[in-house]
């Protein structure tokens, strides 16, 4: 009867440890086969990124930013749609809640708008960084700077060299000599893009704001009725930009679009300078350009000295108040601005104030001595004003007008009337 016992006891006491066994494996095996099914259940998240970089499109640039990032975000794909007029395509946009989940914020927008629109950005993206507060409201940031950048000449050394140009204009009376050189030899001298629109602010907000070292000059508008006067920086820059129209030194069809046209000209030595930031000196590069034959000066806006050239933000980059994906936006934020290598490859000037510059055309521009102004965040009041009168500031568009106008004096008028009615509208 003993041996009946035991024999049961131990029979209990095995399927007792088999059952134990048996149950210790079933939590090990369930949390597998659920990361399994996640993975291969899980829809695809597309993040929409919507851009002024068309180029970047069209040459693959992005596609490798967003391939390093689906690496390390497997889940996660990325589309970029490019807008070539960036400032009135994405003003219409903004009327609807359709911009995408990661954009850039258009530089005539309030401060005060910016939470209508987009998410604040995490603290930690702005270590040391430049223009940390440039897009703020109340304590919240919701814009990082994709690059700074100077705005100057960005000229062909080889251009140069067939006109017999071996001296570079530090007046204003020696770059009109300089432009007439180019001229005669056959050579574009100077390429507005006026088709283009956007890149006639460098003649507007980018020149006027530094003309007299003042970085506060565009806010100062405010105080004015007439800010615009034939005798003031306005005036002096357009009328330096018809004088050029006038004496041939620019583009032969001004109206259509010329962009891209304009930089594969430049690459082949048919145009000698922009007035831009040195942005897009890489731009040239990676349409065949050798670096060694493109070169960076100050543009001597007049005659006497000092010459004072700007220190800007670039576009600022942020996450749409209504995209499904804020968390992935940001991260997709995160790494454009810290890690894609966007701000080198672009020839910007970097925005973490722990690094150098490493364009070498930027050495060459610092070492004409030029005071750099660095510009100053745009206030509200003066957007505000500009808004009621219906001039879009940083776009070109209101530039391009004043140029086409057969008097400068009588649609400066025009435009102080209006700057005039809104302050008082304002002021109500």
């Amino acid at each position: 009867m003993r041996k009946v016992i035991s024999s049961m006891l131990l029979i209990l006491l095995l399927l007792a440890l088999l059952n134990g066994c048996l149950k210790q494996e079933t939590p090990r095996e369930a949390p597998i086969e659920l990361i399994k099914e996640e993975e291969t259940t899980a829809k695809p998240i597309t993040l929409h990124i919507l851009t002024n970089r068309v180029d970047l499109i069209d040459n693959g640039g992005f596609g490798l930013y967003a391939q390093q990032f689906e690496q390390v975000h497997p889940n996660v794909k990325l589309s970029f749609e490019g807008l070539t007029n960036y400032v009135s395509d994405i003003s219409a946009r903004l009327s609807t809640q359709d911009y995408g989940d990661v954009l850039l914020i258009p530089n005539h927008m309030k401060n005060e708008d910016l939470p209508q629109y987009f998410e604040p950005l995490p603290e930690t993206l702005f270590e040391n960084i430049r223009f940390a507060d440039y897009k703020s409201y109340k304590g919240k940031r919701y814009g990082i700077a994709a690059g700074a950048s100077s705005t100057g000449i960005v000229y062909n050394k080889r251009a140069f060299e067939r006109a017999g140009i071996d001296k570079l204009p530090t007046t204003l009376d020696e770059f009109y000599e300089v432009c007439q050189k180019l001229k005669d030899a056959g050579i574009t001298p100077l390429y507005l893009n006026y088709g283009a629109q956007w890149p006639l602010m460098n003649w507007g907000e980018e020149l006027v704001s530094i003309m007299n070292g003042d970085p506060g000059y565009l806010n100062s508008l405010v105080d004015s009725d007439a800010p615009w006067q034939i005798d003031n920086e306005w005036g002096q820059s357009i009328s330096i930009v018809k004088t050029l129209i006038d004496k041939g030194f620019v583009e032969r069809s001004l109206i259509s679009n010329q962009w891209e046209a304009s930089k594969l000209e430049f690459v082949e030595g048919r145009a000698g300078m922009y007035l831009l930031g040195n942005w897009v000196i890489t731009q040239l590069i990676s349409l065949g350009a050798d670096p060694d034959m493109i070169g960076f000066f100050p543009f001597p806006y007049r005659n006497e000295k000092p010459i004072y050239s700007p220190m800007n933000p670039d576009w600022f980059v942020a996450v749409s108040r209504y995209s499904e994906h804020k968390d992935l936006a940001v991260k997709w934020v995160d790494y454009f601005i810290h890690e894609s290598g966007f701000v080198d490859d672009s020839g910007f000037l970097p925005i973490d104030t722990t690094k150098q510059p490493s364009l070498e055309q930027y050495k060459e521009f610092l070492s004409y001595g030029s005071i750099p102004v660095e510009r100053q965040v745009p206030s509200d009041e003066l957007l505000e004003i500009a808004s009621t009168a219906h001039i879009t500031f940083w776009s070109g568009l209101y530039i391009q007008e004043w140029i086409a106008a057969p008097s400068l004096e009588e649609i400066f008028e025009e435009y102080n009337a209006r700057w005039k009615e809104a302050r008082e509208l304002q002021q109500h």
